[in-house]
């Protein structure tokens, strides 16, 4: 049973969602403080390369599973064209109402 992406507790993390679905660029950077940082299993990566690669670049898509700490962790089936689906946990943390910092890896 997944969770519909309207229904997501914190509105920020349901934007950028809903923009990472939607494939929108635009939408997704407008989601973040103009020097959001993230990681993937644990390695600070470089944002925008990572996004490129990641979502952009091969279509990516979240499926929401679950979510904790008021809407701000999320567990999603996630999959793309490179590496197809897997369970992933995503952490964010929220400032100013923008996403500052995200946090992904296998769950």
């Amino acid at each position: 049973m997944t969770i519909p992406v309207s229904q997501l507790t914190d509105p920020a993390v349901r934007a950028f969602v809903t923009a990472l679905n939607a494939n929108d660029q635009d939408a997704l950077f407008e989601t973040l403080t103009p020097d959001a940082t993230m990681s993937d299993d644990g390695s600070d990566r470089n944002l925008q390369e990572w996004l490129d690669r990641e979502v952009f670049g091969s279509r990516g898509h979240m499926d929401i599973e679950s979510e904790a700490d008021g809407g701000r962790a999320l567990v999603a089936d996630y999959r793309n064209d490179t590496w197809g689906a897997m369970r992933t946990k995503w952490a964010f943390t929220v400032e100013g109402g923008k996403i500052s910092r995200f946090e992904t890896g296998q769950a």
